[in-house]
């Protein structure tokens, strides 16, 4: 995935190129992953001897993923991120004396960890 995900970055890229931005020990390991991408059909090879991602597998790989420029992150993170600030807010105000109802910080809490652990198994699943 992580060789998928520099491929759809950089462009075309040659095996070196791939071996020294990923930080593999060696060209071999790069050629071996470059093939198996080549056999699942992710990734493609031109006249120079370059490697490329397959545009189309880019919806199936990134399932749960949203791209914005660059950066790929995890759909829930926007939805992680939201609720933590929303926790955030209501805990500052029930503690400043405003009477919010208890039971909401706990709802937001509890759908905070849920977001926030479905975002880290989506990132753990990028970076695998």
């Amino acid at each position: 995935m992580k060789i998928y995900l520099y491929l759809l970055k950089h462009g075309p890229c040659e095996l070196r190129d791939v071996q020294r931005g990923l930080e593999f020990s060696s060209a071999s390991l790069a050629s071996y992953h470059l093939g198996k991408l080549l056999e699942a059909g992710l990734a493609g090879q031109d006249e120079y001897g370059r490697y490329y991602a397959v545009k189309e597998a880019s919806e199936r790989i990134l399932e749960g993923y949203s791209k914005i420029g660059p950066a790929v992150v995890p759909q829930l993170f926007f939805f992680s991120l939201f609720f933590t600030i929303l926790v955030i807010f209501f805990s500052a105000a029930t503690w400043s004396g405003l009477d919010f109802v208890p039971y909401l910080i706990g709802v937001s809490f509890a759908m905070v960890v849920v977001l926030w652990f479905e975002t880290i198994r989506l990132w753990r699943r990028l970076t695998i």
